[in-house]
């Protein structure tokens, strides 16, 4: 069962088009793959995302994290009633990645009425384990 609603109607396609015209359209993050209890998006390792020696910026890795942990919380949501908003986030760097894609893979710890907690894991094209963040989101009602 999964944990999104209304699954069979959200696209990745759909989601893409969420974020034209924002940050991570301008880092070039693109969701690739949706399941029951995850969701993976992509980023590639460019001039947009990498530090001056050439390998991802730790901002970068975050950015990543913030945006697919927080597209999956917001799926988890009757998007009508409430809104899922960063509250904190953290990541431990743990390896760089200077080509290709790094990809991040959302999967919640907990989803409750007002808070959700999800583990980002990011990975290169390798898959060797680059950064890990742990997102914590306010869950807030649209009509207060």
């Amino acid at each position: 069962m999964s944990i999104f609603k209304n699954l069979s109607e959200t696209s990745l396609e759909k989601l893409n088009e969420r974020c034209k015209n924002t940050m991570s359209d301008w880092l070039g993050i693109e969701f690739c793959e949706i399941g029951e209890n995850f969701l993976i998006a992509k980023m590639p390792v460019d001039h947009r995302t990498v530090q001056p020696l050439g390998v991802v910026n730790g901002g970068a890795f975050c950015a990543l994290a913030e945006t697919v942990g927080s597209m999956a919380a917001n799926l988890c949501l009757d998007r009508s009633q409430y809104v899922a908003l960063g509250l904190d986030i953290n990541a431990n760097h743990l390896k760089s990645a200077g080509k290709g894609h790094v990809y991040g893979t959302a999967k919640p710890f907990h989803i409750g009425k007002t808070t959700q907690v999800w583990e980002i894991q990011i990975h290169n094209d390798d898959k060797q384990l680059c950064c890990i963040s742990r997102l914590t989101l306010s869950v807030i009602p649209l009509n207060r």
